[in-house]
């Protein structure tokens, strides 16, 4: 008499690891660094209901409810932060999503194998440098000057034309654009990559039959390069929607000031200054931040996915 499904399917399961063991043992220390460094350190969340003591511990301190969100909605310095946070995230939707497709769709279309690794080359080279190093190079360029020297080279330029210096860093109108420019140079080489190799992995026959029917470079971008990478592209749209309310903390902390708060002051470097960055340590508010614009990003990615099913594109899940 044979046993029941439900009693024969760990034997077959036993049985599915005996013979791939080797394969797990590869995925195992994988594993073992995201149980221990990703969801170990969760239990954290709890600070956002708690009046944290250290000598108590997370798990001794007394439950404090929900009174640190509603501290969150009535605090100023978290409204300007986040509404900068998203008009930032936006900006670099609007500006940089759509330059990286286009900068990469450009890059297949040369055809002059020796400009072609040059180009590559200058794209993707601002992507190796840490943001401490990019920002100040950007601090070098948009130097204004002073008693003690002729400025950076873009006020150079400016004051050659007859124009007048401009000081860039401490201009709160201006920060926002310089933010989305300096993130466009330094990432969009990643994003080019991504893109390039969709686009090798499109079949040359689709192309060599357009060019039959008579189909120019046009006709072939419009009507296969880019429907063939459509995939890619939502799946780094969804991606980077995913950090619409997260800021990019190492490119805002060395780049912005105190002149620039209003425009610049971000919920990364805000959340920053009130835990570990001077100005005290409230543990409990900065992860009650944390867990809603994550809570918040998690929706948006889950929304944007089924909004990208419905136009019969594959998503992340």
């Amino acid at each position: 008499m044979r046993a029941p499904n439900a009693l024969r399917r760990p034997n077959k399961f036993i049985a599915y690891m005996r013979k791939y063991w080797f394969v797990y043992m590869l995925v195992l220390p994988g594993l073992v660094f995201m149980l221990v460094f990703d969801y170990g350190p969760m239990y954290g969340i709890l600070l956002a209901f708690k009046d944290y003591s250290p000598r108590l511990g997370v798990w001794g301190s007394p439950w404090a409810g929900l009174s640190h969100f509603r501290e969150m909605l009535v605090d100023p310095n978290f409204i300007r932060a986040f509404k900068n946070t998203v008009l930032i995230n936006l900006y670099n939707l609007a500006f940089g999503f759509t330059f990286n497709v286009f900068l990469a769709l450009m890059i297949n279309e040369l055809k002059i194998k020796k400009v072609k690794p040059v180009v590559q080359t200058c794209v993707y080279l601002p992507y190796f440098l840490s943001w401490v190093i990019f920002a100040g190079l950007v601090q070098v360029f948009l130097e204004y000057p002073s008693s003690a020297d002729i400025g950076g080279v873009v006020n150079q330029v400016i004051s050659a034309l007859g124009g007048q210096p401009v000081d860039f860093l401490k201009n709160p109108a201006m920060f926002r654009t310089i933010l989305v420019i300096t993130n466009i140079i330094k990432t969009a080489g990643y994003s080019t990559i991504v893109y390039l190799a969709a686009i090798s992995g499109i079949d040359p026959a689709l192309y060599e039959s357009a060019a039959i029917d008579g189909a120019n470079r046009k006709d072939m971008l419009l009507h296969i390069t880019i429907p063939r990478i459509l995939p890619s592209v939502m799946i780094m749209l969804i991606l980077q929607l995913a950090s619409l309310f997260i800021s990019n903390f190492d490119q805002v902390y060395n780049l912005y000031n105190n002149y620039v708060l209003s425009t610049g002051d971000v919920l990364s470097t805000y959340i920053y200054r009130i835990s570990l960055g001077g100005s005290g340590t409230n543990f409990e508010l900065s992860t009650a931040m944390n867990l809603v614009l994550n809570t918040m990003g998690l929706i948006v990615v889950l929304g944007a996915n089924k909004f990208v099913e419905k136009l019969d594109v594959q998503g992340i899940f």
